[in-house]
């Protein structure tokens, strides 16, 4: 009897993950297109780097005189990370992407693993598939595989495309493990938010946080030179220092801490009811009385969200603002860079106004990818059939789009001038002078209609064409590109001019320019409507 016992344990174990491969495979074609996506559009950004950088800087004087301008540099150590051979063409790309394709890497995983681990559960989709001969642990196992083959493939991809660029072999492929190893890790975290949470948003929103405070663990640590940054799974892939006499024990960590994220998240899952998470959900009082319909229902589901994305930008305004009148002493030596951060100027209250107008113009392109995601619960509601009792119940199709997009339209706006009197408001203090909160929230205000095109391009693309909705990332991943590498690659105008944020002036710096206002917000109206339109006249849940 106890040798029957010990033969059923392996038995019972090999049970759970029955069905793995079918899965797996299951997965790989129903995110076949955000795969591709995903892994090209991150790793391709690798090699063009290296190429756009050896063209913008082609001799070695050329790359002495930006590194002298950029080493030492508090604003763009904390923005990229650690000033690591600057003056060479992989130094340099190393420096520009670790962090960014990092957190790319990161969401990328996050993705897939809301996808498949949570959403089907939250849906009620996998049910059908736990009707079948798939065992307990196959889901987990099948989405832990997928996280895997993309970001292998991203190590792979940037590795040999970076040595075909004619860098050394070691660094590339150093920098493409930092950046897959780092999803992987965010992977893994997200897979235990898939077990924490019940819900798609609750896994999207702590691994939202989880990238950002990692990502700010790293600029503290990086700046003051202490051990903040170890906290960090981006800061150990920047210290593998690839192209600057790599090191592969911080890549090693990387493994170690996605192993346990995996284990963790296997023993939690096997704690919690299916479509349950282990932080459950209450309902709310019988007595609430209701009355503001979609609109209130909206509201409601998202204001934790919203809640937390004021919080933050107010926050990182602040921390913008303690630098006060310091601006002289995080920004030094005159570059490509710098220039472009102070407007080309260098002397006096300009260069404080184009240092805290580039900062707002940060918040800005960071709120529009909160625009993008209100609008996009729309069509992930829709999806998950979580439309249909409002429709049924009489609910127009108008009104239920219209109740994302006006979260959409207000919140992130109300977010980019928080962040801009919170920077005002600690300037001020600061600086002992008078606090600016009226001039840097304005600068804020100002990129109101930039956000609503990004809004209205979404709208658009869930209205008329809601299988290419996640698309609308790209506006806001050009926009991000175009301000943090634009004056670096230097690309040509005609190229810039694409990113709505381009047209907004960078105030205080300079003075508000009323026509792309009004050219901008004609066009988002007219964008608005025209996905309402497409949204009213096609079948729901296409």
């Amino acid at each position: 009897m106890g040798d029957g016992r010990r033969a059923a344990g392996p038995a019972v174990r090999e049970s759970e993950y029955v069905g793995t491969g079918q899965l797996f495979r299951f997965f790989l074609r129903r995110s076949r297109l955000a795969l591709v996506l995903w892994v090209l559009g991150t790793a391709g950004l690798y090699p063009l780097t290296a190429v756009a950088l050896a063209g913008a800087y082609p001799t070695q004087a050329d790359l002495d005189k930006l590194a002298a301008s950029m080493s030492g540099n508090a604003a763009v150590i904390a923005m990229a990370g650690p000033d690591l051979e600057l003056n060479t063409v992989g130094g340099q790309t190393a420096w520009q992407l670790s962090a960014f394709g990092a957190i790319l890497a990161g969401l990328m995983s996050t993705f897939l693993v809301a996808r498949h681990a949570r959403s089907g559960e939250e849906s009620g989709a996998d049910e059908l598939i736990g009707s079948g001969v798939v065992g307990r642990g196959a889901p987990i196992a099948a989405t832990v595989l997928t996280v895997l083959l993309a970001n292998v493939a991203l190590i792979v991809i940037v590795g040999l495309s970076l040595t075909a660029c004619g860098l050394s072999a070691a660094g590339s492929w150093t920098l493409g493990a930092a950046c897959g190893l780092t999803g992987v890790v965010f992977g893994g975290l997200a897979l235990i938010f898939a077990q924490v949470s019940s819900t798609t948003r609750g896994v999207w929103g702590m691994s939202g946080a989880a990238i950002g405070l990692a990502y700010a663990l790293r600029a503290v640590g990086d700046v003051s030179n202490n051990p903040a940054r170890w906290l960090s799974p981006i800061g150990w892939g920047q210290q593998a220092r690839a192209y600057a006499g790599e090191r592969w024990w911080p890549l090693a960590m990387l493994v170690v801490v996605a192993v346990v994220a995996v284990a963790v998240a296997t023993v939690l899952r096997s704690r919690r009811d299916f479509g349950s998470g282990l932080l459950r959900q209450h309902p709310g009082p019988s007595s609430r009385a209701w009355g503001g319909g979609a609109y209130e229902l909206s509201w409601r589901l998202a204001r934790p969200a919203i809640i937390g994305w004021i919080l933050g930008l107010m926050f990182g305004g602040a921390a913008y603002g303690s630098i006060g009148d310091g601006v002289d002493d995080v920004i030094s030596g005159d570059s490509d860079l710098t220039g472009s951060l102070t407007g080309g100027q260098s002397a006096g209250s300009a260069l404080v106004d184009g240092f805290y107008g580039s900062a707002v113009l940060m918040f800005a392109i960071i709120a529009a990818g909160f625009a993008v995601n209100l609008v996009l619960r729309a069509h992930r509601d829709e999806t998950a059939h979580h439309a249909e009792p409002l429709l049924v119940a009489g609910v127009r199709r108008t009104t239920y789009l219209g109740s994302h997009v006006v979260l959409a339209l207000t919140a992130p706006v109300v977010a980019v001038v928080a962040a801009g009197a919170a920077s005002g408001l600690v300037y001020g203090i600061v600086s002992g002078g008078t606090p600016r909160v009226a001039e840097f929230a304005g600068a804020g205000l100002g990129y109101t209609p930039a956000l609503w095109t990004v809004v209205a391009v979404t709208v658009v693309l869930v209205g008329a064409a809601p299988r290419f909705a996640a698309l609308s990332w790209v506006v806001v991943a050009f926009a991000a590109i175009a301000m943090f590498f634009g004056p670096l690659l230097k690309f040509p105008q005609w190229l810039l001019d694409i990113s709505p944020f381009t047209h907004i002036a960078l105030v205080p710096l300079d003075d508000v320019r009323w026509t792309p206002l009004i050219v901008l917000t004609v066009i988002a109206a007219a964008l608005i409507a025209a996905g309402t339109t497409a949204f009213t006249r096609r079948d729901i849940d296409c």
